[in-house]
């Protein structure tokens, strides 16, 4: 039995949601007022809240945020008198379960009702299983918001047994999210098959993946056992799906309908209970739209979709990322470890990693080559190409990044020129005093936070500003 708030100013619709609602077997009261429905909805837990839009002491669009604060969390039916598309949209994006029209039947009522009650008991569900299964995921290094999304996800999708696609830029770790599927699933004893859609060549990936018998094919001198009979009660991870022939896609299909197929040469089908987790940093729905792309596949491999966000919004996750590179390097060459200046730290912060992750990885590895037997890691042990790109970043990006000169005055003469040196000097002192009294500006006079946005260590700081007598309060 669910419990059921109806929050509309007209009396009319509420008592014929309650109606609907208690006929199915559930507890339902109603508010009159937007202030008495939210009294009503924080003061006890609800399963479903039927909400109007417009309300005469306020617009029930604005308290969805809220609902979904609340800690039963209940799914919100918007209703309303008025068809709006936008309204329609802004309900969805804002949470809502459903937008209906009062001007719907009891049974479309009805429905919608029976269908968020289903969804909220997978929910629940998923969720119990989530908090009871302790996550296995030593391979993902991060604490960040954005890394939790994916890992929640993971969560949920670990508990259940459908399709799972992994999306996201090159080196965001997509492998690692499928194998911590595979590992966090009831599956965890079967094999993890890997399918590299991307290397295999395109005259031997049915075979590949479907297998052989012997003498199929010239050159076939024994049978072979495919790929996907090699993940039977295990699974089968599509890696760059979005390169998978056409020629293969519409059989590839068939096979994740009906889980058996035909090796090649082989008068009998198999059999395999596999599950499919597929990863791609392809727009697949554009694929779609070109035709390069099944979307009946596409709905076949979309059951639950992890997105995994780039290194450059979850930079606050980078030092961790940093910390265990660096270790692994040390311990696989025998050397102790190494420590970590603040001033890396906050270089490669500075930077916008298109190779996220695994380019971070190649980049600790290097600058612990570098440092050899010194004890602790520096921007100077860096690749060059990063401290360059690093570099270029800091010119663009630094905050008071003036003209030395005025625009205005470009054309007044100089009226009593000073030896070069001596001028080179003066309009770099004006810059670099205007820079550090923006700097310290921006920062609030946080010296902390100033060494962050400069990428200055602190003794280096503290120097300039007493060079430039610069108050640092």
């Amino acid at each position: 039995m669910a419990r059921i708030l109806v929050i509309d100013d007209d009396e009319g619709i509420c008592l014929t949601l309650l109606h609907v609602a208690r006929r199915a077997g559930h507890e339902a009261i109603y508010a009159l007022t937007l202030a008495e429905g939210w009294e009503l909805a924080s003061s006890g837990e609800f399963d479903i809240v039927f909400l109007d839009v417009r309300l005469q002491d306020g617009n029930g669009l604005e308290l969805l945020p809220k609902f979904g604060a609340l800690s039963g969390s209940p799914e919100v039916i918007i209703i309303t008198g008025f068809g709006d598309a936008e309204g329609a949209e802004l309900a969805i994006r804002s949470g809502a379960w459903d937008y209906i029209e009062k001007g719907d039947s009891a049974k479309a009522f009805s429905m919608s009702l029976s269908r968020a009650i289903e969804y909220r008991a997978q929910k629940l569900a998923a969720r119990k299983c989530a908090q009871i299964v302790s996550l296995k995921r030593d391979a993902i290094i991060g604490t960040s918001s954005s890394l939790k999304e994916s890992l929640d996800l993971l969560a949920k999708a670990s508990c259940t047994d459908t399709s799972v696609m992994i999306t996201g830029e090159t080196g965001t770790g997509k492998e690692l999210f499928a194998r911590a599927v595979h590992e966090n699933s009831h599956r965890s004893t079967g094999r993890f098959v890997v399918v590299d859609c991307a290397a295999m060549p395109e005259h031997l990936i049915e075979s590949m993946l479907f297998g052989h018998e012997k003498g199929a094919f010239t050159g076939a001198d024994h049978a072979r056992e495919g790929l996907v009979r090699q993940a039977d009660n295990g699974t089968l991870f599509l890696d760059e799906v979005g390169e998978l022939p056409q020629s293969i896609q519409k059989a590839f299909l068939r096979v994740l309908q009906e889980h058996s197929f035909r090796p090649i040469g082989s008068p009998a089908e198999v059999s395999s209970n596999f599950r499919v987790v597929a990863a791609t940093n392809r727009d697949l729905d554009q694929m779609v739209n070109s035709g390069s792309f099944r979307q009946d596949l596409l709905f076949r491999l979309r059951g639950f979709e992890i997105h995994l966000p780039p290194l450059r919004e979850r930079l606050e996750d980078l030092k961790d990322l940093v910390r265990t590179f660096a270790d692994r390097s040390c311990e696989r060459h025998g050397i102790p470890p190494k420590g970590l200046s603040t001033e890396i730290i906050q270089t490669l912060q500075a930077l916008k990693w298109p190779g996220n992750v695994r380019q971070l990885a190649n980049t600790v590895e290097q600058a612990v080559g570098a440092a050899g037997l010194e004890p602790v890691l520096f921007s100077m042990h860096l690749p060059t190409e990063i401290r360059v790109e690093a570099a270029r970043s800091s010119l663009k990006s630094a905050p008071g990044h003036l003209q030395t000169t005025d625009p205005a005055d470009s054309c007044s003469p100089i009226p009593l020129l000073s030896p070069l040196h001596e001028f080179r000097e003066s309009i770099y002192n004006e810059a670099e005093r205007k820079y550090l009294n923006n700097l310290m500006e921006q920062a609030g006079h946080d010296i902390t936070e100033a060494c962050r946005v400069s990428g200055l260590s602190q003794s280096r700081l503290y120097a300039l500003l007493k060079k430039q007598h610069v108050t640092s309060h």
